[in-house]
């Protein structure tokens, strides 16, 4: 087929263009700059005038000026926004601007193709299964702007149609290679965009975990998979999510070890291993998997003791799990904890020494308590748990707005205000076991988890997150002490929402969140419903890894074999040509009846039983002649509709028609058609 590009674009293509261009850039306004965003409205608002006949076509010294104001903004932006942040504002630009400049059809296959770029791109950020749906609805639209280019039609949704069944005809196709195809690891890494990081930092201060307490993010999702078949993991109380350990302190912030840092900017290089000897076959697993929400971080999440054979995931000797890349999308990674192993059972010289270093001249009140405890308690489990009681029994209090201390934190803490979050017990803690003797570190990460029963995993989120203390002992290795517990115990036994109210915490900063339908059960249940939708999505499609590939595989061929897998693609490719074949009419022996001659024959053939038959060869206004003679005295309305119906069909196959006058003459058609076939089944 020879393209005409000089063809002038119809109307139902431009109506098209415009649902396409919001519905395709809408998804990267994140990525998009303010000045993005405002030539972007300046070309869909001109582009709606043109359209309405209102504003004529822009003058090419306007574009030429906007694509080179735009051209220099992000040159001079694009080292604070990040280099993929500016190629993909580039691109966005350039769909825009030449959306704008378009007169002709060669400029829409253009402008079609970078908007297929733009929904992969979008795709590689956003694979949620409501975006998908998104994306999936565009590229069909997309498609039949394509469409439309070499088959318009005057009805807006008949190209569309179209793309419908040719998408859903790719479908089988698509979902055999997903299956099939292996998972290969990425080939390039791609710079990160800048974009805001949520959720825990690698450095802890006072206060700043409290601030998680007001975000309603998910933070992961974490699905069991127990022998006996059950989704249920441990108690609320054991559901301590490990991210992140914290053993320098400067006297105002708690920080990770330089040496653990190092490993982690080494780690795509030289991936660090954890020592293995310790795991011995009566330890007690548990088998999991984590979908982690985008963090824009590296940092993952495990319980005691992780380990994951991800190829992606390094298990770090602080006993924490850290991804190779950050992650910016959803991860799904499978993990095996041992919760009664020993951690490090020996400790290095140097670790020791770095988890009892203490700040110079800081909390002398502390360090003076601490000291009383190692004198009157000899014993170290004897001397923690008498600090463990020293919370539950002095007048503390827990509160998410705690009041503010001075250059002395610890002291100010325990001897003056006496109320505090999960930081400041656990620095505390911390502080105390070091000047007592005993190394001791904080680790910040998550606890608990809200179980939903309809597809049985937990979600965690951002307002669960906590910092407790792990303190290490002779024989026993580091094992973990939580102040919180004895402060607040239905904090950690029974949740977060045991111990605060919802709407003064992490409701109260997002008025949007599908949290609160929690209050109302029904409501709640839709909710986890909906939830459980996408926790499928993400296990089976996003997660969808070589173990998950080769369960299918399985369950479909048995023993999973090269041959196997050849023959069961040569099989599905035959079937799927097939049923193209069979729809696109390549096996019909006979060519298709006209719909419209199908229809008026119909109705032929009921006048026919009625003794009005129709002979072979007569003209279609000699047989409505001959209807309207033989029916007009006994039923008049009858023969009036099918004159109507026969002077229709006539000008739809006999006269030039407009596209409005087709569009009008089939709507009068199918009207008459489907009163008469009712009619004169009845009669």
């Amino acid at each position: 087929m020879r393209d005409n590009f000089d063809a002038i674009i119809s109307r139902n293509t431009l109506f098209w263009l415009l649902v396409t261009n919001v519905a395709v850039l809408s998804p990267l306004y994140q990525q998009a700059t303010l000045w993005s965003i405002g030539i972007c409205a300046i070309c869909f608002v001109w582009r709606v005038g043109i359209y309405l006949g209102k504003v004529a076509a822009p003058p090419k010294l306007l574009v030429t000026s906007l694509a080179i104001g735009a051209a220099t903004t992000l040159a001079l932006v694009s080292s604070e926004i990040g280099l993929l942040n500016a190629l993909v504002n580039l691109l966005i630009l350039g769909y825009a601007l030449k959306y704008i400049e378009m007169r002709e059809q060669r400029d829409v296959k253009a402008i079609v193709l970078v908007g297929y770029f733009l929904i992969a791109l979008t795709l590689l950020d956003q694979q949620g299964m409501l975006n998908t749906l998104h994306l999936f609805t565009v590229v069909i639209i997309n498609t039949g702007i394509l469409i439309s280019v070499y088959q318009d039609k005057s009805n807006k949704f008949a190209n569309l149609g179209f793309s419908v069944k040719l998408v859903l005809q790719s479908l089988p196709l698509a979902i055999l290679l997903f299956v099939v195809f292996p998972r290969l690891g990425p080939l390039w890494l791609v710079p990160n965009m800048k974009s805001a990081t949520t959720g825990l930092s690698d450095e802890v201060s006072f206060g700043d975990i409290s601030k998680l307490t007001r975000s309603a993010e998910l933070a992961f999702r974490a699905g069991f998979e127990n022998l006996d078949g059950s989704t249920t993991g441990p108690a609320n109380q054991d559901l301590y999510w490990r991210t992140l350990v914290m053993e320098s302190y400067d006297g105002k912030t708690w920080r990770q070890d330089p040496s653990i840092k190092n490993l982690q900017r080494q780690a795509y290089f030289q991936k660090p291993q954890r020592d293995k000897a310790i795991l011995t076959g009566q330890s007690r697993k548990i088998d999991y998997i984590v979908i982690s929400e985008p963090s824009h971080q590296k940092w993952l999440y495990g319980l005691d003791e992780a380990f994951s054979d991800n190829s992606q995931v390094v298990e770090l000797p602080d006993y924490s799990l850290y991804s190779l890349r950050s992650v910016d999308q959803r991860m799904s990674y499978r993990v095996t904890s041992y919760p009664d192993n020993v951690m490090e059972l020996t400790l290095k010289d140097n670790t020791k020494k770095l988890n009892l270093a203490l700040p110079p001249n800081s909390n002398l009140k502390t360090q003076a308590l601490a000291k009383k405890f190692a004198q009157d308690y000899p014993d170290p489990q004897a001397r923690l748990n008498a600090m463990m009681n020293y919370f539950a029994e002095q007048a503390y209090y827990y509160t998410l707005s705690p009041p503010p201390v001075g250059e002395q934190q610890i002291d100010d803490f325990l001897f003056e205000n006496r109320a505090g979050f999960c930081a400041h017990y656990a620095s505390a803690m911390v502080f105390m076991a070091r000047a007592s003797g005993l190394p001791a570190r904080m680790v910040t990460g998550y606890q608990g988890g809200e179980y939903n029963p309809q597809a049985g995993y937990y979600s965690i989120y951002q307002y669960m997150a906590h910092a407790w203390t792990e303190v290490w002992l002779e024989g026993k290795g580091w094992q973990r002490f939580d102040p919180t517990a004895m402060i607040a115990p239905q904090r950690i036994l029974d949740g977060f929402d045991a111990t605060f109210d919802s709407q003064s915490s992490y409701l109260q900063d997002s008025p949007f969140s599908t949290l609160r339908m929690k209050q109302y059960p029904w409501l709640n249940e839709l909710r986890q419903q909906l939830s459980s939708l996408d926790y499928y999505w993400s296990v089976w499609v996003l997660g969808f890894d070589e173990e998950r590939k080769q369960q299918v595989l399985s369950k479909l061929l048995g023993d999973v074999t090269s041959s196997k897998i050849a023959l069961m693609m040569i099989f599905s490719f035959i079937i799927i040509a097939l049923v193209i074949g069979y729809y696109a009419g390549l096996f019909s022996q006979d060519t298709q009846q006209d719909p419209l001659n199908k229809r008026y024959q119909l109705v032929c053939q009921r006048l026919a039983k009625r003794g009005i038959p129709r002979p072979q060869g007569q003209a279609p206004q000699d047989y409505a002649n001959d209807v309207v003679a033989r029916l007009s005295d006994k039923h008049p309305r009858l023969a009036a509709d099918f004159n109507a119906l026969s002077q229709a069909f006539m000008a739809l196959k006999y006269q030039p028609l407009t596209p409005e006058q087709s569009l009008q003459q089939q709507q009068q058609f199918m009207r008459l058609y489907r009163k008469l076939r009712l009619r004169l089944l009845r009669s």
